[in-house]
């Protein structure tokens, strides 16, 4: 078998088993990369050469989650396609425990009247009102939201799961105009050109929108989420509800916020007065 066709077997396997899109392009990436390092393909792993390839990435500079990545990938191929029974005991690169960048209710008006484009200006106010992460906004259906109770069901979320989060109320009537005379099943987002928003187009709303707003942190599209969760835990949000809304299935995921929004910290004055 070439390395195309290994290469292809992969990608089916990994779509049989339901896997998400960026995953198998994740992975198959990460193996034509291991594939071109080991030069020659077998049935079970060189321990070693593993080992030497996580360290050249280290090397270069790479991520943890990056390095991560990588050996996900070389363990699924030897233990899924390859059916190598010989134990890949290499830790996972420790991952850099990084705050995520979270804007403040002002900033997130700002950016959000500083649309002029009324669909773009509810997609940035809606990912922000419900939590949604970019892929969850674009593929929102009309039939998701239930206006009357207020909850967004998201189908196949990450993690192929399905999840109940909140619907801003301010955003009810505005949503609902946006929705009359069209089908259920139609995109809430819908690009000029008929069919779902693509996440880029998406991400580039809100970069131009920051920009606009002359916000000068190093806020993404994802940001939205972060302040989201970062809000609900000020406004005094149990974490483990917190945790239900985002889907995480690790409560440790959630509290990483609690970090961000510690009350205590915000007030300690500094002794420079």
């Amino acid at each position: 078998m070439n390395l195309e066709e290994l290469l292809k077997k992969i990608e089916d396997e990994l779509r049989l088993r339901n896997y998400s899109r960026k995953t198998i392009k994740s992975y198959v990436l990460c193996l034509t990369d291991y594939f071109k390092f080991v030069t020659t393909v077998k049935k079970d792993p060189d321990i070693q050469q593993i080992k030497k390839y996580l360290l050249q990435k280290h090397e270069k500079g790479q991520s943890g989650q990056t390095i991560n990545l990588h050996l996900n990938a070389i363990k699924y191929f030897y233990r899924e396609i390859a059916k190598s029974t010989v134990l890949i005991n290499i830790k996972f690169s420790k991952i850099s425990k990084k705050l995520p960048v979270v804007l403040s209710r002002s900033e997130i008006e700002k950016i959000i009247y500083s649309i002029k484009n009324k669909k773009h200006r509810f997609l940035i106010a809606l990912s922000y009102g419900a939590g949604l992460r970019v892929s969850e906004v674009v593929n929102l259906k009309i039939r998701d939201i239930n206006f009357d109770e207020l909850t967004i069901h998201l189908k196949n979320a990450k993690g192929k799961k399905d999840q109940i989060t909140v619907f801003p109320e301010k955003m009810k009537a505005d949503l609902r105009e946006l929705a009359v005379l069209r089908h259920g099943n139609e995109n809430i987002f819908e690009s000029e050109r008929g069919g779902k928003l693509t996440e880029r187009t998406a991400q580039m709303v809100f970069e131009k929108a920051l920009k606009r707003a002359k916000i000068a942190k190093d806020a993404t599209f994802h940001s939205l989420r972060h302040s989201f969760a970062t809000h609900l835990l000020e406004n005094g949000v149990d974490v483990r509800y917190v945790q239900e809304l985002l889907g995480h299935q690790n409560i440790r995921t959630t509290q990483l916020y609690t970090k961000v929004t510690n009350p205590s910290l915000k007030n300690i004055r500094s002794p420079l007065e």
